[in-house]
């Protein structure tokens, strides 16, 4: 069976403040919230989380509604090479991307979601598409050390490597940071690090919390 990612917790430094704006920003169906550690974290975490959706539409939508609930709009929802996106920052220093391989609206949007994918920043995308490999994952698109996606079952989240430089660049912000990632991955691949320190435990651990 190939290894999944089912369930994502983000580490927040103010609980209270962080349901909130999820809640009205409907961000909170994707993931789940808890208080952060001590630990620091400072610039860019290394970490985007991506929605995919149907239409331009439905991109200004989820932009808008995080940017009424509190987000930084990194990249306003626009025409971009591979088709239409938006780029926000929420008050917990999150990194949402929305985007949609569509140029032109066919009608209203919808709210529905396509795809759910955690984008990685990596130091080295072949070493680490070798670690994930070999904790069970399976490759479904690969393009060199530029950017790797594994399969991943219905209603799972993809995962997805990108050099982290790159990355960074992709949602206009500095390639700096140092610190926690403040996310956690749950999926049924066991608990472990990863070779950029990402942590992941068993999803019904995760699911539990």
């Amino acid at each position: 069976m190939t290894s999944s990612l089912a369930v994502l917790t983000l580490e927040v430094t103010d609980l209270t403040a962080a349901e909130r704006f999820y809640a009205e920003s409907g961000l909170g169906a994707h993931v789940r919230l808890r208080a952060a550690s001590d630990e620091p974290s400072e610039g860019f975490r290394s970490v985007v989380l991506s929605l995919v959706v149907a239409q331009p539409a439905d991109v200004r939508a989820l932009v808008d509604a995080a940017v009424a609930a509190g987000a930084t709009a990194l990249k306003p929802a626009a025409k971009s090479f591979w088709g239409y996106s938006g780029v926000v920052r929420t008050p917990d220093g999150t990194i949402w991307k929305f985007a949609s391989s569509e140029k032109k609206d066919t009608g209203p949007a919808t709210g529905q979601v396509d795809k759910f994918v955690l984008l990685l920043g990596a130091t080295d995308v072949a070493a680490t598409r070798k670690f994930y490999v070999e904790q069970g994952l399976t490759v479904a698109k690969s393009f060199g050390r530029k950017y790797v996606e594994f399969a991943a079952a219905e209603g799972t989240v993809s995962l997805a490597l990108y050099g982290r430089r790159a990355l960074a660049k992709d949602v206009g912000v500095p390639v700096d940071g140092t610190g926690s990632h403040r996310i956690v991955l749950g999926g049924d691949a066991g608990s472990f690090d990863d070779p950029d320190g990402f942590a992941w435990e068993p999803a019904d651990i995760a699911a539990a919390r």
